[in-house]
């Protein structure tokens, strides 16, 4: 290993976080300038140049993540998914409680298999009119469906970005995420709805909503295109078939989800405009710039010696690193947010399975410590940040101390029994 280079490196990659946790520059613009200065740093030490960069970028994660916006953005342009939060709303038939538990089940179930930014920036305007209509605060409901969304993502590998980065490097399928992470998230998302109820029981008492205005709603009006809608909704479907059997055709999510968004296409003939509008751009450049960053980083042998380090640390222990790991990356994840604690985390995994080491235990903590670690802080998801920019234009804005004295606690708790399902996972050999 050069040291200089290694050194060099190292700094630019450290400059780059920083510079996404100071918030001095936008964190797209700032992973941009982190590119382009580990490229001149490649070219210099000669350990990269601009034809080998491509061989970092994960390419099946920027199909997968594109075709889901593509689809998830045309459907939701025919109302359908406020069709379902205002539906949810009448299930509770104007009870308090009730209405936060099936409005945050709602937009949790939603997440499994949507963006949680697209589940939050959908329920959030439709939230904050039904607690006007009935006069009562939104606050506890925006958290809870917020945090909801979070833990809800960690139960599918198409759920959130960091799912889909962590099933890309481990060649995990949908059915894998359904059984190993979904089963440890349902208690946690139990756990925490039930928190939330006790947490905010004193408000819900005193509130009263109007049932007769709430069941008056009628969903029907928010459907722009009952017809493209049920065509999607089968095109949604068909993905999900496809990730389910994904393994057998020999195909890869990516491709799924590219196939799915060329039915979409086909079927409903949208302008391009409208194709292009539903793509998350940002989070697409975002991604690439923090592989050829992270890809930088392993290519001056900077990664494969923290590898062999952590290695030394943990003693050989698969547990010990896979905590290590769960908290390691949880505690990232509050900070530089979700997506950036992946893609630095996810490279360490493989050079430790060059070493030898079992990495499929050291994947699922991965996934679940920083699933559950999204729910501690407004920034550690583009979901969490978009909420909060949001609130700032309603009546009720929604501060920073108010989400840490409920996310740091859901996260503690998650974390808690998260390490027990980690700690049985390995011993019984579930997670291997």
């Amino acid at each position: 290993m050069n040291s200089a280079a290694a050194f060099t490196s190292l700094a630019v990659f450290v400059v780059t976080y920083a510079l996404i946790l100071s918030g001095r520059l936008q964190q797209t613009l700032a992973a941009v300038v982190g590119a382009t200065a580990m490229i001149l740093v490649g070219v210099a030490f000669r350990f990269y140049n601009p034809h080998t960069v491509a061989e970092v970028i994960d390419v099946d994660t920027i199909w997968l993540l594109a075709g889901m916006m593509i689809i998830v953005g045309l459907l939701k342009r025919t109302g359908f998914f406020q069709y379902v939060a205002i539906k949810a709303a009448k299930w509770s038939k104007g009870n308090i409680t009730s209405l936060f538990l099936v409005m945050s089940l709602a937009s949790a179930v939603l997440s499994m298999f949507l963006d949680n930014l697209t589940t939050m920036l959908t329920f959030f305007p439709v939230t904050l009119s039904i607690a006007e209509v009935l006069g009562i605060s939104a606050t506890p409901f925006v958290l809870g469906e917020a945090i909801a969304a979070d833990i809800g993502g960690v139960f599918t590998l198409i759920g959130d970005p960091p799912n889909v980065l962590i099933g890309s490097a481990a060649r995990f399928s949908f059915n894998d995420f359904l059984t190993h992470t979904a089963p440890v998230s349902l208690p946690v998302l139990l756990l925490t709805l039930a928190f939330l109820v006790f947490r905010y029981r004193s408000s819900f008492r005193s509130q009263s909503a109007q049932v007769s205005v709430l069941m008056q709603l009628d969903e029907r009006r928010v459907l722009e295109s009952p017809r493209d809608m049920t065509k999607l909704l089968g095109v949604f479907a068909l993905v999900i078939v496809l990730f389910l059997v994904h393994s057998w055709l020999d195909i890869s999510p990516g491709l799924a989800a590219l196939c799915g968004a060329a039915l979409a296409i086909v079927f409903l003939r949208p302008k391009v405009e409208a194709v292009l509008e539903s793509i998350d751009w940002e989070l697409i450049i975002f991604l690439l710039c923090l592989f050829v960053v992270v890809g930088g980083l392993n290519r001056s042998g900077v990664l494969p010696f923290l590898a062999r380090r952590l290695s030394l640390l943990g003693g050989g222990s698969v547990l010990a690193l896979a905590l290590l790991f769960f908290w390691g990356a949880g505690f990232l994840a509050l900070f530089i947010s979700a997506v950036p604690a992946t893609v630095a985390f996810v490279p360490l995994v493989n050079e430790l399975g060059t070493l030898g080491i079992a990495t499929n235990p050291l994947w699922w903590a991965l996934a679940l410590g920083i699933g559950f670690a999204s729910v501690g802080t407004p920034f550690a998801t583009a979901a969490n940040i978009g909420v909060m920019n949001l609130s700032r234009h309603g009546n009720q804005p929604i501060r920073y101390k108010e989400w840490v004295t409920v996310g740091i606690p859901v996260f503690l708790m998650a974390g808690m029994l998260g390490s027990f399902f980690v700690w049985f996972g390995i011993q019984t050999g579930w997670f291997f």
